[in-house]
């Protein structure tokens, strides 16, 4: 059927559909569908029926859209029917069908920016960055005075690993913005710290540090000490990193790469020099759990057990629900699992008849909640190590002294959820 025009009525009456379909006004859509198709002059216009197919996919009716969206043959040469076509291809994730229809659409509209926009964002979920780079080209051609087209052209570089022609691309962009110098501005505070990355990622260490220049128009202060923490790093430039280091630790104690940027950049051979650091680390922050965590990964044996041993006196006794997440990165040594699990379960067979962490101890008395927390821990423990009847018998014993915590429920299903599939996998 060729295509036929509609008069300026039907014609006011399929905007309002596209227009319902953008505020996914669907039902209101598919009343004016109707009102077009029950036309006989219309009863076959072939954007209308594709509309319609599109809308009621939408609503979930799939086979019926499928059938309408075959309006398409009833117009193969309307952009509008290969575009449907090709977002319906794309909701049920044909993705290369979907291209190959929205090319088609392009053939007869090369210049419609939400095909080519719909394209570009198929062609970088099937990682065709060469075909993303073309279309983002051709959308900056389009839209040369947008910002998005400039970034989506130089994204395209980026991902082509083609640093030069993206950092050239953002540059020239960037000295279009008259952002005076003294205002702060978010979007060109992003850019200006995306072209960083690019920067950085073209090893282009010396340059990234100019970031500096820029810093009053940044609004992520933190994102800028540690770029140049991590550059000074790469030049060997230790002292000064160290600093940048000290600095951001001071900032938050709770960052581990900060400790690792610290550690690299004051070249600590011995553990003996890797444990004073943490030591006055934590006198200067008494209040942070990552100095005195990070180093239970750095001893072994007795030493191990003697940190660990106040590391989790400290957390139980003021009631910390991660703990368990906290320490199971140590579960990689067998040693180590051994150790946390008989201190742990001592401290419950104490608790529970003295309320010490030990039988030994003298002073002010645990409260009930830290035997709660104990529990919860051994739950977790033995859930881990896969012994689920007894991470159930403690996460029971939990449960019947404190019913109204919610992570306790939580954590027995977890408990049955993990028994259950191991006992699928067995059988």
């Amino acid at each position: 059927m060729p295509n036929v025009q509609l008069p300026p009525k039907e014609s006011s009456l399929f905007k309002r559909i596209l227009k319902c379909f953008e505020q996914k006004q669907y039902k209101n859509g598919l009343k004016f569908c109707k009102m077009i198709l029950s036309n006989p002059k219309f009863a076959e216009h072939g954007e209308t029926l594709a509309m319609k197919g599109l809308t009621l996919n939408c609503l979930g009716k799939k086979e019926a859209a499928y059938e309408f969206v075959h309006g398409l043959r009833n117009n193969v040469k309307s952009h509008v029917c290969w575009h449907v076509y090709g977002l319906l291809q794309r909701s049920d994730k044909r993705y290369d069908e979907a291209i190959k229809c929205y090319r088609n659409a392009l053939k007869l509209d090369k210049d419609n920016l939400q095909i080519l926009r719909d394209l570009s964002l198929l062609q970088i979920q099937m990682r065709d960055l060469e075909g993303y780079r073309e279309t983002r080209y051709q959308l900056l051609q389009l839209r040369p005075t947008q910002r998005a087209t400039w970034i989506g052209n130089a994204i395209a570089y980026h991902l082509l690993k083609d640093y030069n022609m993206a950092l050239k691309l953002l540059e020239e962009f960037r000295q279009t913005q008259q952002v005076p110098p003294s205002k702060i501005d978010y979007e060109y505070s992003e850019l200006i710290l995306y072209q960083n990355q690019v920067v950085r990622e073209a090893d282009l260490f010396q340059e990234s540090l100019e970031i500096e220049t820029y810093e009053k128009q940044i609004c992520d202060k933190l994102l800028v000490e540690e770029i140049k923490g991590e550059m000074l790093l790469k030049l060997g430039r230790l002292k000064e990193a160290s600093e940048v280091f000290k600095n951001l630790i001071d900032r938050n104690a709770e960052n581990w790469c900060y400790y690792e940027g610290l550690e690299k950049a004051l070249q600590l051979s011995t553990l003996e020099e890797r444990l004073q650091i943490y030591e006055d680390i934590s006198k200067q922050h008494p209040r942070a759990i990552s100095p005195r965590r990070l180093t239970l990964n750095l001893v072994p044996g007795e030493k191990f057990r003697d940190l660990m041993d106040k590391f989790l006196r400290v957390n139980f006794s003021k009631g910390c629900p991660p703990l368990f997440t906290t320490l199971k990165y140590l579960y990689y040594s067998t040693e180590k699992v051994s150790i946390i699990q008989e201190l742990v379960t001592n401290y419950e067979t104490s608790l529970k008849t003295c309320d010490f962490f030990s039988p030994y101890e003298n002073g002010e008395k645990e409260p009930p909640t830290t035997l709660l927390w104990v529990h919860y821990f051994l739950a977790q423990h033995f859930d881990n190590l896969g012994q689920y009847s007894l991470a159930l018998d403690y996460i029971n014993a939990a449960i019947a002294s404190t019913p109204t915590l919610i992570e306790l429920f939580y954590m027995k299903a977890k408990i049955y959820k993990v028994k259950s599939w191991s006992c699928f996998l067995n059988s």
